[in-house]
């Protein structure tokens, strides 16, 4: 909590931490979580998402929804084509904030950026998720909420093994798309599908 006591130190009351999942996914949205931790009760465990095991993952983020305020929002495949994953999500980002019960008066985010729509103060940290106990907690929200928006997208579009990939390029996933083609939930302008897209185009020529 040294981040958060820092910021409150200068003067601030109320602390969120800021983190998203799926920047990198070839399917799917980005989503972002925003968290205010209480002052006592933290969850024992807390760290970045990556580096727990999903079991983990799943118990601490129910433990945080219990005792924290907290907020996700996401960014769509839409958005993500239209202004490029890194803007889609700050924006998540931002929406994320908004949604808050409660409004901080600074938010940590995860990375080297603050993102331009903030309506809050920001103070951006490089690893967050590993040094802010407020950032990792988003970080294991987001990354929960993301992985089961993409176990119901699987339902909707089989084949393509979203339920374990998450969308992500694997082997599987990009042997599927190349297979069975690009749905509406495929990212248009990463390379993979762009690719495949393009090819299809040709084809059809």
């Amino acid at each position: 909590m040294r981040h958060e006591r820092e910021a409150v130190a200068d003067g601030a009351i109320l602390v969120c931490g800021v983190d998203e999942a799926g920047r990198g996914p070839l399917a799917g949205p980005v989503t972002a979580a925003a968290v205010i931790l209480p002052a006592r009760g933290i969850p024992r465990g807390l760290n970045d998402s990556k580096k727990l095991n999903a079991a983990d993952r799943e118990r601490l983020a129910l433990r945080i929804m219990a005792c924290a305020d907290w907020a996700v929002a996401h960014a769509t495949v839409e958005e993500i084509d239209a202004i490029n994953i890194y803007h889609a999500a700050h924006l998540a980002m931002c929406r994320a904030v908004e949604a808050l019960r409660a409004r901080p008066c600074v938010a940590l985010i995860d990375g080297n950026r603050i993102p331009s729509g903030l309506s809050v103060a920001g103070r951006a940290i490089i690893g967050g998720d590993a040094q802010s106990a407020s950032i990792a907690a988003a970080s294991i929200i987001a990354k929960v909420t993301r992985d089961r928006v993409m176990v119901d997208l699987a339902q909707q579009h089989p084949g393509y093994g979203w339920d374990i990939n998450a969308g992500y390029p694997t082997p599987a996933h990009k042997k599927a798309l190349r297979e069975l083609g690009a749905t509406p939930f495929h990212r248009r302008d990463f390379a993979p599908v762009h690719n495949i897209l393009c090819k299809d185009e040709k084809a059809s020529a």
